[in-house]
């Protein structure tokens, strides 16, 4: 850990981790949260994928991420796990606070340049969600299978063919047009009520779209911007010296991680868990 030099970061904005599938690349997540030193930590909802959980499938890199970010809390960062669609089940306890963690279903921070920040997930927008929640949690499923098509179409395009990665759900949304329909009209909708609210930026996940941009009305400006996910993408935003960037994990940084990977303590899950509580305690006391 500590032979991995740290960036300070003033905010850390992560989003759609969905802990507890087979999409989530927890390994490449852990490795970059090991090279950041943020003040502040937005989780801003999916983190842990309630709806697809299940006891059979818990690696143990999923196990080290929960732990990581604990780690965090027991040296004092500040950290807002906003509640998504995925882990709404979380959404009974907003308000809850545990040493520096806080539950809660949006955040507004006023940032140092003077700027006022909007953070949410953004299902509130999703139309599936409010009237069919089954059939969006149908296609949670279709989605984590064709992820894992993904991978293997992808082994088979690097190994045999030596050609680049695919991702066949970026090629759906793109080639569907009620899908890029969708996005559209999701940023604008946040960036309507932003504007309306004379919120600088506003900051959502949920569709897996890493973004940063402008958006304009008949009333004002903002700054829409999205995390984006840890399933395809595997993007944060990054906000430091009063300048929002997207961190993208790249293969550099793979290379880096398997040579560091093997140095690590490996401990099974009920290790981790068991220090996992250690720390609990801690930070209760």
């Amino acid at each position: 850990m500590d032979k991995i030099k740290r960036r300070r970061l003033d905010i850390l904005v992560l989003s759609d981790v969905h802990l507890g599938t087979f999409g989530c690349h927890a390994k490449e997540l852990l490795h970059y949260l090991k090279t950041v030193k943020p003040k502040t930590v937005i989780l801003n909802g999916d983190i842990i994928d309630i709806w697809q959980f299940s006891k059979r499938y818990w690696p143990k890199a999923h196990m080290k991420v929960i732990k990581y970010l604990m780690h965090w809390m027991s040296k004092g960062v500040k950290i807002y796990y906003i509640t998504g669609n995925h882990d709404e089940m979380l959404r009974k306890f907003a308000g809850f606070k545990m040493g520096t963690l806080r539950i809660v279903n949006k955040v507004i921070l006023d940032l140092e340049d003077g700027k006022k920040a909007w953070f949410f997930h953004g299902d509130v927008f999703d139309v599936t969600m409010q009237h069919s929640k089954w059939l969006a949690k149908l296609g949670a499923v279709g989605y984590d299978t064709l992820i894992l098509i993904n991978r293997f179409a992808n082994f088979i395009s690097e190994k045999i063919f030596k050609k680049g990665k695919l991702s066949l759900s970026k090629k759906i949304k793109n080639s569907v047009k009620s899908a890029v329909k969708f996005i559209n009209s999701f940023e604008q909708t946040a960036a309507d009520i932003a504007i309306s609210n004379n919120y600088h930026y506003v900051v959502c996940g949920h569709i897996h779209q890493p973004e940063i941009r402008a958006i304009e009305n008949e009333h004002g400006k903002t700054i829409y911007l999205n995390s984006g996910d840890w399933i395809e993408n595997l993007t944060a935003l990054e906000y430091v010296n009063n300048e929002w960037k997207i961190y993208k994990f790249d293969e550099a940084e793979l290379l880096q991680m398997n040579t560091t990977a093997a140095e690590d303590e490996e401990l099974d899950n009920s290790k981790l868990f068991d220090n996992m509580v250690e720390e609990f305690n801690l930070l209760r006391n």
